[in-house]
């Protein structure tokens, strides 16, 4: 796996080479310490995940995560930052990042990288703990309008959860491409655009309700 890593503490970024590329399953093709060069790099490496801080000078991570995806749409973002704060967190996952991490949960960096990898989304134990409040709907959603089924409200859910189609497929008795059938149709109800909006989604409408 590729990532490039964008860190403004190059302290930070070159000791998240070191442990990450220790692992032997992770290269790093390069590190940088601001959006500007986030958006860069990204365009020159193309990495298989990018993962990035969000307070920086100039270009924020959040800034530079949205020009990325304007021009990468398929990119896998994963926020690695100190800071919980609402906003962040909100804008992070509203604009398709994969998931959003503490730098104080460290030992879980690497197996975030690899389920991001898998097209799974991560968010950090603190994070899933602040999203139902966060999101909380402003009325409810009418999934009977939408045409969604009990089966594809589970979907969404076990999606929510981090599960990959695979997975999903053998807890629900379904073939694999069934799966991806449901949720790519799923996508096209809701006018989403990636599996992490999707999970955003599942905590703004069905777990509050």
């Amino acid at each position: 796996m590729d990532i490039v890593i964008i860190d403004d503490d190059r302290l930070v970024a070159m000791s998240l080479r070191t442990i990450l590329e220790s692992t032997g399953k992770i290269k790093v093709a390069a590190s940088g310490s601001s959006g500007a060069e986030a958006v860069e790099l990204y365009r020159l490496h193309k990495p298989d995940v990018i993962l990035m801080d969000i307070r920086m000078e100039g270009m924020s991570g959040i800034e530079a995560g949205k020009l990325i995806l304007d021009g990468f749409p398929d990119a896998k973002i994963l926020y690695l930052t100190t800071f919980a704060d609402d906003e962040y967190i909100i804008s992070a996952l509203s604009m398709g990042a994969k998931g959003y991490i503490l730098k104080q949960d460290f030992e879980v960096i690497a197996p975030s990288l690899e389920a991001v990898m898998r097209s799974q989304t991560v968010f950090g134990d603190k994070i899933i703990g602040k999203l139902p409040e966060l999101m909380k709907p402003k009325e409810r959603f009418d999934f009977d309008a939408h045409g969604i089924t009990d089966k594809e409200r589970r979907i969404i859910e076990l999606v929510a959860e981090g599960l990959s189609n695979k997975e999903i497929a053998a807890k629900l008795f379904l073939g694999e491409g069934t799966v991806r059938n449901y949720i790519s149709n799923l996508l096209d109800k809701l006018a989403l655009r990636d599996r992490t909006q999707l999970a955003v989604f599942y905590y703004t409408e069905i777990k509050n309700n």
